[in-house]
């Protein structure tokens, strides 16, 4: 929660919910075990012990890396915390792919009444 994939992952469960419970059950346990699995990984990589005496030559990140490091990181903290603006900027194509496919659906019904 709070970053930008979070938003496309909670937009896709609760679509999942709308069509299938167990799909949408299913895919929200599949979220939960990868973020345990994020915050196992994160743990043993941040704060655990070198195991190869080579890695410890490895410096931090310099100013200028932080520096450009820095405004992608408020950009997936803004689109995460703060969705809105992006998802406004997609409205009228998904409005328009949304039209296009109920069109097909009613279309492809059509023609299945009429055969029967």
């Amino acid at each position: 929660p709070g970053t930008a994939g979070f938003v496309g992952e909670f937009l896709v469960l609760v679509g999942a919910f709308k069509a299938n419970t167990w799909v949408a059950a299913l895919a929200a346990t599949g979220l939960i075990l990868g973020a345990a699995y994020m915050l196992y990984l994160y743990r043993r990589v941040i704060f655990g012990s070198l195991t190869k005496d080579s890695l410890a030559a490895i410096k931090d990140m310099s100013l200028r890396e932080v520096a450009i490091f820095a405004p992608l990181i408020v950009l997936v903290i803004l689109m995460g915390v703060y969705p809105a603006p992006f998802l406004d900027i997609m409205h009228v194509s998904v409005a328009n792919m949304i039209t296009n496919i109920e069109s097909a659906l009613n279309a492809s019904a059509a023609i299945s009444v009429a055969g029967n």
